[in-house]
């Protein structure tokens, strides 16, 4: 939630790729656009065919590559998947949280990050949605998955603590668990809008709201 509170090692999220399934990158200048070719493909298959019906025959088609150029560099649907999401997690991870004028508005930083964060699930729908798939049915990435979400977790309940100890939140609430409640809220609510698709009104309206129901859980005072 907030960019000013210092996060220690514990608090990095992991990442959602098993990393034994990356291989080094192609040395060469080709070597690279080719891959990244096979994934951006193999990311348009798994979003439109669904993790468990996605053929590698499809990616190759996608790639308009032969099966002979995808083993050169992937040799898996797992491994090529796990490429697919070591890319697209550094969009979800960093955003691109907008300017804040005053540094020291807590409620305009909450009001930045979940603007940050839902406009990157917006670009993600698809992939999330797949996400929560392949989670049902492979328990290896659904510990990944739990991991990731648990390092965001403690993340923001440092920056509630943080705001708790400068007088600027409720000091009456436990911040790991307020932030395990608004968290799963925040994450819940773009998963219903963008992945299910049940929101109505816009981006605006849901940043606003999503934003009015943090701030006054913690009782943060706005400026």
């Amino acid at each position: 939630m907030s960019r000013s509170t210092e996060e220690g090692p514990e608090d990095v999220p992991p990442s959602m790729a098993n990393s034994a399934l990356l291989r080094e990158l192609p040395a060469t200048e080709r070597g690279l656009r080719t891959r990244s070719a096979l994934i951006a493909a193999a990311r348009t298959v798994f979003e439109r065919e669904g993790y468990l019906d996605a053929r590698l025959i499809d990616i190759t088609k996608e790639a308009s590559c032969s099966a002979g150029t995808f083993y050169t560099y992937f040799s898996s649907k797992e491994e090529i998947f796990a490429a697919v999401l070591e890319l697209a997690q550094e969009d979800m991870m960093h955003p691109g949280m907008p300017h804040v004028e005053d540094e020291d508005d807590p409620a305009a930083i909450v009001e930045a990050s979940n603007r940050a964060y839902f406009e990157a699930y917006r670009r993600n729908a698809k992939l999330m949605g797949l996400l929560e798939q392949v989670a049902n049915v492979d328990p290896e990435f659904r510990t990944l998955r739990q991991k990731r979400g648990e390092a965001f977790i403690r993340r923001n309940a440092r920056s509630i603590a943080s705001l708790q100890a400068r007088g600027l939140a409720d000091t009456d609430i436990d911040p790991l668990l307020a932030s395990r409640a608004l968290s799963g809220m925040i994450s819940r609510l773009a998963f219903t809008y963008f992945v299910i698709g049940e929101g109505e009104g816009d981006l605006d309206e849901l940043v606003r709201t999503a934003t009015r129901l943090w701030v006054n859980a913690l009782l943060i005072a706005r400026r």
